[in-house]
């Protein structure tokens, strides 16, 4: 048995293609094969089955995806303690943060969460909402900053991790003026968010079954809210982007809406960590956060 396995397993149940994951695990698509092939003969079971839809679990694929998920955490983390009981590991706090809020959010609120008592030492790791669940899922990271929506179901399951509310956003659809100005918002390129991203799941649940009526065609897409907002501001399209964001773009009219307010989206920023217990110095700094989180 091989802890890669279990990684090719929640990357195959996730992308639900053997093409996409072993693009997603960088290694070629027969050598992926071969490895779920050996974690199938390892189990004793077939946990996938392919469809004309794509690749599927079976039934005792989708009764170990949970504990496979909780396995590979509980296993980098284990690593983590053991090479902090050794001294290996610099005593540093690690998050991990999607770009936008590792732009604009983290700096003004570690600084709030300081409040006068600076942390010794912070590492910050940016990536997409899916590059960041991946740090916590794997114990490199214990925090993970993120933006989340209360109708928008969560791949970090709350039987293993756990979040508080630290801020808040809105997502507003905004078009360059000069290209507002000379068409109606159904004829708008649309910016798009990847799958990738975190308010890319956001966006598309609030789009669903409204496509029709918008007759968005995304002729763009990125998981960089800062990449959609250099692309409105060149008049490429319309996107749905974080008010914090934007904010001097909207102040100077470079950027406005384009659709009334009742298609903004109120979108939250959580702090989240596993249940499990962490270093003594990340468990203080969740006290902290738990502290302030009345103001919040």
């Amino acid at each position: 048995m091989e802890l890669v396995w279990l990684e090719d397993f929640i990357a195959l149940a996730e992308h639900g293609s053997f093409v996409r994951a072993a693009e997603a695990r960088h290694i070629t698509q027969p050598a992926f094969s071969r490895r779920i092939r050996s974690l199938e003969q390892w189990m004793g079971v077939t946990l996938f089955v392919r469809t004309p839809q794509g690749t599927k679990l079976t039934e005792a694929g989708r009764h170990i995806q949970a504990r496979a998920f909780e396995a590979i955490g509980r296993l980098y983390r284990l690593r983590a303690e053991a090479r902090e009981v050794a001294g290996k590991a610099e005593k540093t706090l690690q998050f991990a943060a999607t770009h936008s809020l590792s732009f604009n959010f983290f700096p003004r609120w570690i600084r709030h969460v300081e409040n006068g008592a600076p942390i010794e030492a912070i590492q910050l790791h940016s990536d997409s909402m899916l590059g960041c669940e991946k740090l916590l899922v794997n114990g490199e990271v214990p925090f993970l900053l993120c933006h989340r929506h209360p109708e928008v179901p969560s791949p970090l399951t709350q039987e293993q991790f756990i979040s508080q509310k630290v801020g808040g956003d809105t997502l507003i659809v905004l078009v360059a003026s000069s290209l507002l100005n000379s068409n109606s918002p159904n004829q708008l390129p649309y910016l798009a968010y990847t799958e990738a991203s975190g308010l890319g799941r956001i966006v598309a649940h609030r789009l669903y079954g409204s496509r029709e009526v918008l007759a968005l065609n995304a002729q763009f897409s990125s998981h960089l809210a800062a990449v959609l907002m250099s692309m409105a501001l060149e008049g490429k399209g319309v996107a749905w982007l974080p008010k914090s964001l934007a904010e001097q773009e909207i102040s100077n009219g470079r950027l406005v809406r384009v659709l009334d307010s009742c298609w903004d989206i109120d979108v939250q920023i959580h702090l989240v960590r596993p249940i499990v217990s962490l270093s003594a110095a990340a468990e203080s700094f969740w006290a902290r956060v738990s502290d302030q989180s009345a103001d919040v």
